[in-house]
């Protein structure tokens, strides 16, 4: 069989409600989330063994090969589906890790697809959604890489058709652990602060054929939850969100997932890149990413 390839795109919260916490200890959510044009790549060489290597920029961030997403993802689907084949696993990591970008789990996400394409085993088949879920809470959505409503602990995702948003995206090269973000947030096991349908209601999300501004006003109408608690944990969360409204053009800034990658929307693609330019100019050491977001 020949080598195969998926790109592992970075995911983006584009709002994030955290609805309450379950007795399990596990959070609810509602959260809009689309996908940017930045991406990791991963390779599958198919075969009886199952490896993986990592390379690129940030190879030296994805530690140990064996915690990997990748390889937790491929044994799932193993367990599941007698006879699977596996093979070597090659990622070209380009993506920040612990960036609130969903990063490992795009790359898992990536594996899953990669699998089921080399086993002719559907996307949508019950095992590879089992394993995806098992995986981690972000890879359902990032299976199928779409924009939608994602809700639950990330399982139940209603597609949604956005337009292409011109972006930039930051991070500081902070790593942010979730559990602590979450931890910071402070609820207790049962806890409720609002219902999806209140937060879906209060979104009021324009048709897809609206007017870019009216899809804009209505992302203004949300928030992410989880922002206080990173840059109480983080400062510098609030200093790349001060600079990214601090550019010229922009018209929506904001933090995505646990952080500390936050994102910027721009009217004008000409804008989005100047805007990257002068951060990166200013910020060196950053991570910095003019592109699209839908």
């Amino acid at each position: 069989m020949s080598v195969l390839f998926e790109d592992a795109r970075a995911k983006v919260n584009l709002t994030l409600r955290v609805l309450g916490r379950r007795a399990d200890g596990y959070h609810d959510l509602a959260s809009l989330v689309a996908f940017a044009d930045c991406a990791d790549r991963l390779t599958l060489e198919p075969g009886a063994e199952l490896s993986l290597t990592t390379a690129g920029p940030r190879a030296s961030e994805c530690g140990e090969v064996a915690d990997n997403l990748v390889i937790k993802a491929a044994r799932l689907l193993d367990e599941r589906v007698p006879g699977l084949v596996l093979g070597r696993f090659s990622l070209d990591k380009q993506l920040p890790v612990a960036a609130g970008i969903g990063g490992g789990s795009a790359d898992a996400a990536a594996a899953l697809r990669l699998l089921a394409r080399v086993n002719g085993i559907a996307i949508d088949d019950p095992r590879v959604i089992e394993a995806a879920r098992l995986t981690g809470a972000d890879v359902p959505v990032c299976l199928a890489s779409h924009s939608c409503l994602m809700t639950g602990v990330g399982e139940q995702l209603s597609p949604l058709d956005f337009p292409k948003f011109s972006c930039v995206m930051v991070n500081p090269r902070i790593a942010v652990a979730t559990v602590d973000v979450f931890k910071a947030l402070g609820l207790k096991h049962g806890e409720i602060l609002v219902g999806v349908t209140d937060v879906v209601r209060s979104l009021a999300w324009p048709k897809p054929d609206a007017p870019v501004a009216d899809l804009l006003k209505a992302l203004a109408r949300g928030r992410n939850d989880l922002e206080a608690p990173a840059i109480k944990l983080q400062p510098i969360v609030g200093e790349v969100l001060a600079a990214l409204r601090g550019t010229q053009g922009v018209r929506l800034a904001r933090m995505s997932g646990s952080g500390a990658t936050c994102f910027a929307i721009f009217d004008h693609d000409d804008d989005a890149r100047e805007a990257a330019r002068q951060l990166q100019l200013q910020q060196p050491l950053w991570w910095v990413h003019a592109g699209t977001l839908g």
